[in-house]
C-alpha cells in the first residue's frame, strides 16, 4: 500500500486497533460460537442462538469523537475495528469477532431504466415519501435489464492496500458477491407507490404480474453476469444471512465445488416482500413468492421474509426451495408460527427493539422473551435485536437486553 494512501498517525491507530481485534477473534469462545453456529444452521438440538444488530444506535454507541484517526477512508477503518471491538466488551451475544479484514471486489450494478424517486422528509431521520414514476403500462417499455460490472484493476490497488497495511495482523480476503437476497415487491413498490400497488393487485392484476415478471428475469440476468464475470463469493462464514443470522455451516458449499468458481448451488441466498405485510397468503402466493421461489432454487440454502408477518403465510413459505430460516416479525404470533414451524426451519425471531426506548423495564423483558423461549421449545429458535434506530444515547440497554437473554438461553 502507497504510505500516502493513510497518513502515519492514522496508520499508527489503526494497526493497534486491528492487534487487538487479532487478540479478540483468537479467544477459545469465538471457537465456541462458530460451532455452535453451524450446529445451529443445520437445525441440530441446542441452545438458542443471539445476535445483536443496534444498526441506527451505532451512532449513540461509537461517536465521531471517539475515533481519532483523521482522514476520511482511515476513520471508516477504524469504525469497523472499533465495532467489532465494542461487540466484545459491550454487547455479549453470539457474535463471532474474525481476525480478518474483508476487502470487496468493485462491483456496480447499474440502473433499470427509470430514476426512482422519493419526496425527503424535512427531519434528519424521518420517513421518505414515495413519488412515482411508472405511471402506466406503457412506462415498463422504458425499463431494462441491469448491467453488472466490476472493476478488477480498483480491486487489485484495494487489496494491496489492505494487506499492506493489515497483512502481517489480520487475515486479508478478498470477496466478491457473498450477500444475495431478493427484494422483488420493493423494486416494484419503488418505481409505482405502496399504495397505488396495492390498489393495482386488485385493479389491474396482470399489470403487476407482468412487471413482476419483468423483475423476476432482470434479477436472474444480473445472477447470470455474477456467474459470468466470476463474482460469486462462499457466504458459509460469518456473512449476514436473510434479514438477520449468519452463514457458518459446513453443509454449503456441496462437495464437487470448484474454490475457484463457485456456483449459487454453493451460496445461501434469501428473499422478503415487507410491502405484503397486509395482504392476503393467497394474494401474497399470486403477485411474490411465485416469482421468489424461483429466483431461490438454484442456491444451496434459503431464508425469507423480514419485517412482515409470515404467521398466516409459513403454509406457503415451506414450499421454497431448500428452506432453511425465516423471519418471525416483531409483529407476527409466535405461539402460531411456532406451532407451524416447528423444527423445519429456523425461527429467526425479531422480538421488538421498542423496548430499548423509554423506560427499560428488564422485568417485562424478562417475561417477554421467556414466552417465546416456552413456545418454541421444539423449534430452532435464534434471537436477533435489530432494527433499533436508536437507544435514546443509552447503550447500555443493548448490554443489559443481552445478558437477559443470555442468563434464560443458558437456564
Amino acid at each position: 500500500m502507497p504510505t500516502s494512501s493513510v497518513a502515519s498517525h492514522d496508520r499508527i491507530i489503526l494497526r493497534d486497533l486491528a492487534k487487538r481485534v487479532t487478540e479478540i477473534a483468537s479467544l477459545p469462545v469465538m471457537a465456541e460460537r462458530r460451532a455452535l453456529w453451524v450446529r445451529h444452521n443445520k437445525l441440530q438440538p441446542g441452545r438458542p442462538m443471539i445476535l445483536v444488530f443496534p444498526e441506527g444506535a451505532w451512532r449513540e454507541m461509537i461517536l465521531p469523537e471517539d475515533l481519532h484517526c483523521q482522514g476520511e477512508k482511515a476513520r471508516a477503518m477504524e469504525w469497523n475495528l472499533r465495532h467489532r471491538i465494542y461487540y466484545h466488551e459491550n454487547i455479549f451475544d453470539d457474535t463471532v469477532i474474525e481476525g480478518d479484514w474483508v476487502v470487496n471486489r468493485r462491483v456496480q450494478v447499474g440502473d433499470w431504466g427509470l430514476e426512482v424517486k422519493r419526496i425527503p422528509s424535512h427531519e434528519a431521520t424521518g420517513a421518505w415519501k414515495f413519488d412515482p414514476v411508472l405511471k402506466s403500462r406503457d412506462d415498463l417499455q422504458k425499463l431494462h435489464y441491469p448491467r453488472v460490472s466490476y472493476d478488477a484493476e480498483g480491486t487489485a490497488q484495494d487489496l494491496e492496500e489492505a494487506q499492506d497495511l493489515f497483512g502481517d495482523i489480520l487475515e486479508v480476503k478478498l470477496k466478491g458477491v457473498a450477500h444475495i437476497s431478493f427484494h422483488l415487491m420493493q423494486l416494484y413498490t419503488d418505481f409505482r407507490g405502496l399504495e397505488q400497488t396495492l390498489v393495482d393487485m386488485a385493479d389491474d392484476p396482470q399489470f403487476v404480474q407482468d412487471a413482476m415478471t419483468f423483475f423476476t428475469e432482470g434479477c436472474e440476468h444480473i445472477l447470470q453476469q455474477y456467474i459470468d464475470l466470476n463474482l460469486l463469493s462462499l457466504n458459509n462464514d460469518g456473512t449476514y444471512h436473510s434479514s438477520g443470522g449468519v452463514g457458518y455451516i459446513d453443509e454449503l458449499p456441496l462437495p464437487d465445488y470448484n474454490p475457484d468458481r463457485i456456483r449459487p448451488c454453493d451460496m445461501w441466498a434469501s428473499a422478503e416482500s415487507q410491502e405484503l405485510a397486509l395482504v392476503s397468503p393467497r394474494m401474497h402466493a399470486r403477485f411474490a413468492l411465485q416469482y421468489e421461489k424461483r429466483l431461490l432454487k438454484p442456491f444451496g440454502l434459503n431464508g425469507y421474509g423480514c419485517c412482515e408477518d409470515l404467521s398466516r403465510k409459513l403454509e406457503d413459505v415451506l414450499t421454497i426451495p431448500n428452506i432453511r430460516r425465516i423471519s418471525i416479525s416483531p409483529f407476527a404470533d409466535v405461539d402460531r408460527s411456532a406451532e407451524r414451524l416447528e423444527n423445519q426451519a429456523i425461527f429467526s425471531w425479531k422480538p421488538l427493539p421498542s423496548h430499548l426506548v423509554g423506560y427499560f423495564d428488564a422485568e417485562m423483558v424478562r417475561g417477554y422473551i421467556q414466552h417465546t423461549l416456552d413456545v418454541t421449545r421444539d423449534c430452532t429458535l435464534e434471537m436477533i435485536l435489530k432494527d433499533t434506530h436508536t437507544c435514546e444515547f443509552h447503550p447500555e440497554r443493548f448490554t443489559e437486553w443481552t445478558k437477559i437473554a443470555r442468563q434464560l438461553v443458558e437456564g
